[in-house]
């Protein structure tokens, strides 16, 4: 009888084009899937070829994969190139001469800034502008310099894993905004409208190509500072899990401020075993506990 009702049923629900859930009775295939299982990894947004090319030009004339030698070599190479101009536009020996000294010196600069974070032992940059992009005891290594020319007020740092770069963190000239509008939603329309869309995530605009990746990080609350970060994602992965393998464990609560907090909640006295306890110390004093109303 129930088998026939469900029959008429369900040739109803056909008739009128209902849906036809609630018709038949749950199946091993009609149970809902778990929440984890419907997650997807986000898309991320497609990057043209015009901004593509416009991202590229962050990498500044140097490479990934280059040594410390080689980034210093290349950056040596750019300021002949620039010297040369001022060189020939002055006839002053001496003149020429405080150029050629302004040239080494900032040669030796750059060389100057190179430093290893290989040891626990802090170092300069541990609270600074770049104290998220590098990690101690990962091989990790990086140099500095200021890039000033053509009316730029802007900041590279190089970063090196096992001796190669593969990232670069370039701190903004913050005249990119106008003083009155430092904002995300401002940094955000300036930085869409050079290199179009991108993945949007709290303060930070991601662009992802098989080549590289570039994060636009807006530093405004805590270093009133904008910063673009482009970096080998083959790299990355490499540099991500040893650094989750070396990462410290977690610390240990100590066992006074656990007796006092007790954060699992599993560490409660037995009330009833233990509710004379109070009175026998008193008596073993060679006192009498007092007698409750």
């Amino acid at each position: 009888m129930r088998s026939a009702h469900r029959i008429d049923r369900l040739v109803l629900g056909l008739m009128l084009g209902l849906p036809l859930v609630g018709l038949a009775p749950a199946t091993a295939l009609s149970k809902p899937v778990p929440a984890s299982s419907k997650a997807k990894a986000p898309k991320a947004t497609p990057v043209s070829a015009e901004h593509k090319k416009a991202l590229a030009e962050l990498y500044g004339g140097f490479k990934f994969g280059m040594t410390k030698d080689e980034v210093i070599g290349v950056f040596s190479k750019q300021l002949d190139e620039r010297y040369e101009e001022k060189l020939k536009a002055t006839t002053d020996l001496a003149a020429q001469d405080r150029l050629r000294r302004e040239k080494k010196s900032e040669v030796a600069r750059l060389e100057g800034s190179y430093i290893k974070f290989e040891t626990s032992k802090p170092s300069p940059w541990d609270v600074s502008i770049v104290e998220e992009e590098f990690r101690h005891n990962t091989n990790e290594s990086m140099l500095e310099r200021w890039e000033n020319q053509g009316g730029k007020n802007q900041r590279r740092f190089f970063f090196f894993y096992e001796g190669k770069l593969w990232k670069m963190f370039v701190s903004l000239d913050m005249s990119i905004l106008p003083e009155d509008k430092k904002t995300f939603a401002t940094f955000r329309q300036v930085m869409e409208g050079k290199y179009g869309p991108g993945d949007v995530e709290g303060g930070k605009i991601t662009w992802r190509t098989p080549e590289f990746e570039v994060r636009a990080i807006d530093k405004l609350k805590s270093y009133d500072a904008l910063a673009l970060v482009i970096e080998d994602p083959r790299a990355k992965k490499d540099v991500v899990a040893l650094r989750e393998a070396k990462a410290p464990p977690p610390k240990e609560t100590s066992s006074v401020i656990k007796a006092v907090i007790d954060p699992k909640h599993t560490d409660h006295p037995d009330v009833k075993q233990n509710g004379n306890a109070v009175d026998e110390v008193i008596r073993a004093q060679g006192t009498s506990p007092p007698k409750s109303n």
